[in-house]
């Protein structure tokens, strides 16, 4: 179920007999255990886990709890909350959180304090309602008393407080149900992360605003981490440089790549234009011959032909006067003789003309 339910049973007005129950939204974080409403008026009755995975009736939702330290709250933590909350059909799932001081006695130092450590789990979509000061064994007046059906957690044995696995008497009881662990991520990898990368989250801290004084760094640590954001600083500023200039180069080279093939393209069609202009068979040549058999023509025209009766005259002569010729009515020669003699006349003729 997506919403977080309320198991206290309300009288509907129309009709006694029938148990309303109100739903909790997301809007809401989870409520502590001791501010919590959520106190189970109906019988608690000792489930399975065959009828718990069958299905319970609404108002009989199954009680399912887990705890842990949940330091440095992390995906690993919402996985496991997650398995723990779709265990069955019909689950409420209550956490449970240890408090500084037995979490400092029985594991170790811890990033957040207890406060920090509640309010995380309350914000996790998958939790119902988050019990603090949980103890660190679980004693049979605790599930009692928060009428616990089943105990989720990593089927790992777990050592601790002088006890090989802090969880056997809940396995021997039938109530306990296995969860996966999130395999590459857990409260002390993120914790070795920053312990191996100590110097590298100094100095960024130092370069947010953080005194030497608030991240126990001496003077002279102080001093080399500021060194360094200077450098790293150059360094940054100098390979910004780096890519802008490459990026500049970069352009101008696509823009000589551009105007190469533009150029390329015009002196291909620069050149096709002559070809076409003055090739062999280019239309100046045809034109050069036109006009070339024109000038020809003009300057050398076509001369009279020879049957023509006029002669041209010698530019060096001045014209002489022109005559109206008669025609002249002569009579067939009777005979040769008469002939040659007309032909000699005539001859003559011409010669006195000249």
């Amino acid at each position: 179920m997506v919403g977080h339910q309320e198991c206290s049973m309300e009288k509907n007005s129309r009709d006694n007999s029938t148990p309303k129950f109100s739903h909790k939204t997301l809007t809401a974080p989870a409520p502590f255990a001791e501010e919590s409403s959520c106190l189970c008026q109906a019988p608690h009755e000792k489930l399975t886990i065959a009828q718990a995975r069958l299905g319970t009736p609404v108002d009989r939702p199954v009680r399912v709890y887990a705890d842990g330290i949940f330091d440095l709250f992390h995906s690993g933590h919402a996985r496991a909350l997650m398995q723990a909350k779709t265990l069955f059909p019909n689950s409420y799932l209550l956490v449970g959180v240890c408090s500084d001081d037995l979490t400092h006695k029985f594991k170790g130092f811890t990033v957040m304090n207890e406060a920090e450590r509640y309010e995380a789990l309350r914000h996790c979509r998958y939790v119902d309602e988050v019990i603090r000061d949980a103890p660190w064994t679980l004693t049979p007046e605790f599930l009692e008393k928060h009428k616990i059906d089943f105990v989720a957690h990593d089927d790992i044995p777990y050592s601790s407080a002088g006890s090989d696995d802090v969880y056997k008497h809940i396995k021997e009881a039938g109530m306990f149900v296995p969860t996966q662990r999130t395999e590459g991520i857990s409260t002390s990898d993120i914790i070795t992360r920053i312990v191996r990368d100590y110097d590298v989250y100094a100095r960024r801290n130092l370069q947010r605003g953080y005194t030497a004084k608030e991240l126990n760094v001496s003077f002279i640590n102080e001093k080399k981490y500021r060194f360094q954001n200077q450098v790293d600083k150059m360094k940054e500023k100098v390979k910004n440089v780096e890519e802008r200039s490459k990026e500049f180069v970069n352009r101008v080279e696509e823009k000589s790549h551009d105007l190469i093939q533009k150029w390329e393209e015009k002196s291909r069609e620069f050149i096709g234009n002559f070809l076409e202009l003055f090739g062999p068979d280019g239309a100046w040549k045809q034109m050069f011959q036109e006009r070339s058999s024109r000038m020809l023509q003009a300057l050398s025209p076509k001369q009279s032909p020879v049957s023509s009766p006029t002669r041209s005259r010698s530019p060096s002569r001045s014209p002489s006067p022109t005559f109206s010729w008669l025609p002249i009515k002569t009579s067939p020669p009777s005979s040769p003789k008469a002939a040659s003699a007309s032909i000699s006349s005539m001859s003559e003729g011409d010669e006195d003309e000249k």
